[in-house]
């Protein structure tokens, strides 16, 4: 059993090509169900994001899991095979692992050291205990690099020294708003609108985690770069409540929340009312969405839906006679905001192509820079200990296998003597022999049983697993059984 990781990220692919691969719910679970039913997956689960599709799995050999995987992913986007493997990366076995936990940290993030990923990885682990894709193998690799994450945050401070999609992607729309270089305050790709970081009230959609029940107060919205500014946010998810909460604390004066489900959309408001005495904020219906558009100044975007949101046609109709510039941030993949909208007069668009072409431009700075050292260590880390984890989990199928066998011979042992002891041998003397013998057997395996799980963590140890099977001729088989009992 192998873990393998394949998949394209804004770092490998065009943002085209990463919107036509990207996988919707219903679309994940059928892929993955299909994955499954191949000979060389035995787990799988998709982390799939508006900057990556990536599937981890537990597969029986390298070669025809990176085939099964690939196919399916060619089949279900309509993607060709070719074009895919253009821009397709796979890792292996500690390449596999030190990528997740990389990933979950932030460090191949657009943004570098953003927090939402780790709860984007949450979610894929989440999804594959609950429909049963995925078994040992990836509940420990995801439990593990959850854990990474949390460390890599927390130790290092990489919150303070980074950003996140929404304040970078709004630090680059700033310009359109006339709060960049145009409109007299300067901006650059590497000095964003602040981070959120205050504590939503209990069961708001702006929680970290569903039913939170933290008791904070969000603290109150004071004038900062989005003073007075109207906004419209698409979606009620955790991005876009994510983006309702960073606009308010910014100073936005209005939030407007359109969504599918109407009421989350709702209740996305009621937090804002809530949190933020200075904010007006209210609802409008999804299909209605284009009507809100002639009093807003900035339309943040992030429903996940298939197609387009609001067309060029759409946006043109409410922009007619407009005055004062409208500026769009396009948060999702696939795309919600029609492309074609950028050749409308006194509209700007800002997708996720056009932050991969300012975070590319951007400096790390030396605050960030260390505390980016410092995660990189982390993972460095983790991956050794993650590593020696396995090897000496591999080795316990082994060790099951030879106690099996000598408890077999013991007993066998057993049943002869007792048939050749005296009648009048009392209960409690046969049981003496009985406990005796399982005694000598014990320690006669104790000592090299816990001596081979301790070289298994070594990178030759594997050798020594190796070495016990065949001095003692394990029985694969029981070897093997052994393994799913314990897992």
């Amino acid at each position: 059993m192998s873990v393998l990781a394949v998949g394209l990220s804004h770092r490998s692919s065009p943002v085209a090509l990463l919107e036509r691969v990207a996988l919707n719910a219903e679309m994940r679970v059928k892929t993955v169900e299909e994955m499954l039913g191949t000979e060389a997956v035995n787990e799988a689960m998709v982390v799939s994001t508006c900057n990556r599709t990536e599937v981890y799995a537990d597969v029986e050999t390298f070669h025809g899991g990176v085939a099964a995987i690939t196919e399916l992913l060619s089949w279900h986007t309509g993607v060709p095979l070719g074009e895919l493997s253009e821009h397709m990366y796979v890792h292996y076995e500690d390449r596999a692992v030190q990528h997740l936990f990389s990933v979950t940290c932030g460090l191949d993030s657009m943004v570098l050291g953003e927090g939402q990923i780790l709860g984007q990885v949450r979610d894929a682990l989440k999804e594959g205990q609950e429909r049963g894709f995925v078994g040992r193998v990836l509940n420990d690799l995801g439990q593990r690099a959850l854990r990474v994450g949390k460390r890599a945050h927390t130790e290092t401070h990489l919150d303070h020294a980074g950003a996140d999609m929404v304040s970078f992607g709004l630090t680059v729309a700033m310009d359109g708003l006339g709060l960049g270089p145009t409109g007299g305050r300067e901006t650059t790709a590497d000095q964003t609108v602040p981070a959120v970081g205050a504590t939503p009230p209990a069961g708001c959609p702006m929680s970290a985690e569903p039913g939170d029940t933290g008791s904070a107060p969000l603290a109150r919205a004071t004038e900062g770069p989005l003073d007075g500014v109207r906004v419209l946010v698409l979606g009620a998810g955790s991005m876009s409540a994510l983006s309702a909460n960073t606009v308010a604390r910014q100073g936005a004066s209005t939030v407007v929340v359109a969504n599918r489900t109407r009421e989350r959309a709702e209740r996305l408001a009621e937090c804002l009312t809530e949190a933020y005495d200075s904010v007006s904020s209210r609802t409008v219906p999804f299909d209605e969405a284009a009507s809100a558009l002639p009093e807003a100044d900035l339309v943040i975007s992030c429903t996940g839906a298939q197609g387009l949101v609001l067309t060029a046609d759409e946006v043109a109709g409410a922009t007619e006679g407009r005055t004062t510039p409208l500026v769009f941030l396009d948060l999702a993949l696939p795309r919600d905001i029609d492309p074609a909208v950028r050749d409308l007069p006194g509209v700007q668009l800002v997708d996720i192509e056009d932050m991969r072409r300012a975070a590319a431009t951007g400096d790390t700075g030396e605050g960030r820079a260390g505390a980016l050292t410092l995660v990189r260590e982390i993972v460095d880390e983790e991956v050794a200990e993650f590593r020696a984890v396995r090897r000496v989990n591999q080795v316990t199928p082994t060790v099951v296998a030879l106690r099996a066998q000598a408890q077999q011979v013991v007993e066998a042992e057993l049943s002869r003597l007792h048939g050749r002891l005296p009648d009048d041998l009392d209960d409690r003397t046969r049981e003496e022999i009985t406990r005796a013998m399982r005694r000598v057997a014990d320690k006669l395996l104790h000592r090299p049983t816990v001596r081979v799980k301790e070289l298994a963590a070594d990178p030759d140890g594997g050798s020594y697993e190796a070495a016990l099977r065949r001095l003692f001729d394990l029985d694969t088989t029981t070897a093997a059984q052994a393994a799913q009992e314990k897992a």
